[in-house]
């Protein structure tokens, strides 16, 4: 029998016509649907390039809120939520020599700030007048101070050696502080300025943030900076001390003092980040203390938004229970009374050491314990054992990750002991998390100064002032190198 194709040639060259129109596409279909995948995959590599790398973080945040899907395409964060771990030398011995550890000095301030008292005014002196600034006046003219209006209802004032002396109530509260919601990565400004609303300031948090972080995406406001707004803009003072206790906290608020402390906070949908609060009452009864908090608001009833004496305490030691108090020129001697041995800076750098190393103790895989050790060493000018007590911090591979954007010890110790590379290491790993820190790029120019690279030096302290043009140690640094000395 013969083949259809050899009888019918004309059928066959047909089907064979239709057979490779149905197994092959027509080659522009071909390549049109090639560019359309091609081009899909590229913008899309480009949103995640833009959303990553262009995009500022309040820009991002927006964009999250909007589509909260887009926070997976957030750059990743180190592995576990921890500071990635350093390579440091090992020195076991050392480190457990730092448990043991007296710290001894040949005179204590202690007694001298507790004895040597200024006479406090009376309860009847005359508060100083406060001056409404309108928001459009120059921010430095003498006016500009808002401060020392009496708060409402003000409470007789006592003796600085009967504050000292009286008894805590079970239950006190500070009555008028305002609180203040505060804007995108602005905890620090809208904080100092709710203290200050005790003493009649006017301005919002705006005055305080464009001051204090010019550049708003800035992740770090420290506590001295608050205290040097305070200092410069306001007729009040604020003072700022590490190793503070409940106890104390207690007795600043039952003696109206407003009193800001730096703690740990993980809010829904962040991990671990630095936060300000500005603390309003405490209740032994049910053992709480109650905040006026910026991001959190002012809680149920207005009454504050309430945290127990653990959790405050657990959160607060990841800072070394660092706090601000603002108070009023004539009110320093109640003040220095109230806080004895932690009005001299020395004394409360000891006493927050004494803290941590007993924690440290307790727990020796507690990375906050040995990173306290390490902060108050560093206060206290001893950089050999301070580096150590960074190290050890560090091996518990459990500091988070974003530790070293609040708190500089770490960087100062290893300079002052001549490990540049690490303090480098330190720089890289700050700027791989964050492009904005401008402690970071100083500590940078710190160690290319000292090795002799006055260029990048010069390019790193530069850099520091772009982000912050008020940060005076950049400004001190780089007028040293470029003038030579």
């Amino acid at each position: 029998m013969r083949d259809l194709h050899d009888t019918q040639p004309g059928r066959s060259i047909y089907l064979q016509r239709r057979d490779d129109g149905l197994r092959a596409p027509p080659r522009l279909l071909f390549w049109g649907v090639l560019l359309f995948f091609a081009l899909a995959v590229g913008g899309l590599a480009a949103v995640v390039f833009g959303f990553r790398e262009v995009l500022r973080p309040a820009q991002q945040q927006r964009v999250i809120d909007q589509l909260p899907f887009m926070r997976a395409l957030l750059n990743p964060t180190p592995i576990g939520g921890v500071f990635p771990t350093i390579v440091a030398p090992e020195n076991a011995e050392a480190a457990l020599s730092l448990l043991d550890m007296p710290l001894d000095f040949p005179t204590s301030t202690a007694a001298a700030a507790a004895t040597d008292l200024p006479t406090p005014l009376p309860a009847t002196a005359t508060p100083l007048p406060a001056a409404v600034v309108p928001a459009s006046e120059t921010p430095f003219p003498p006016t500009a101070a808002a401060t020392a209006l009496p708060p409402t209802s003000p409470p007789p004032s006592p003796s600085a050696a009967e504050a000292y002396a009286a008894p805590l109530p079970a239950s006190a509260r500070i009555y008028g502080i305002r609180h203040q919601q505060q804007t995108w990565n602005n905890c620090g400004p809208a904080t100092i300025t709710m203290a200050l609303s005790y003493y009649g300031w006017q301005r919002d948090q705006s005055f305080a943030g464009d001051l204090l972080k010019p550049n708003r995406e800035d992740k770090n406001v420290s506590p001295h900076e608050l205290a040097g707004f305070v200092a410069e803009q306001t007729n009040v003072k604020a003072i700022v001390r590490m190793g503070g206790t409940l106890d104390l906290l207690k007795r600043l608020v039952a003696n109206d003092f407003p009193v800001v402390i730096e703690t740990a906070a993980m809010f829904e949908a962040y991990d671990w980040i630095g936060h300000y609060r500005a603390l309003i009452s405490y209740d032994d009864a049910y053992r709480m203390f109650y905040f006026f908090d910026s991001f959190l608001g002012v809680g149920a009833g207005a009454q504050g938004v309430t945290e127990s004496y653990a959790n405050v305490d657990r959160d607060w030691q990841s800072f070394n229970r660092t706090f601000i108090v603002v108070y009023e020129p004539q009110r320093e001697g109640i003040l220095r009374a109230l806080m004895d041995s932690h009005w001299n800076e020395d004394d409360a750098a000891q006493l927050a050491f004494e803290t941590a190393q007993l924690e440290a103790r307790r727990e020796p895989q507690n990375g906050f314990a040995w990173f306290n050790m390490g902060t108050s060493l560093v206060a206290l000018g001893r950089f050999e054992e301070a580096a150590v007590a960074f190290d050890q911090a560090n091996r518990t591979g459990k500091l988070p990750w974003r530790i070293h954007w609040y708190q500089f010890g770490a960087f100062e110790a290893y300079f002052q002991v001549g490990r540049f590379d690490d303090v480098l290491s330190l720089a890289n790993i700050n700027q791989n998390t964050s492009r904005e820190l401008e402690e970071t790029y100083y500590w940078r120019g710190r160690v290319q100064a000292a090795q002799g690279d006055r260029a990048a030096a010069t390019a790193s302290f530069r850099r520091a002032l772009a982000y912050n043009p008020n940060y005076d140690d950049a400004r001190q640094a780089l007028d040293s190198l470029t003038s030579g000395a």
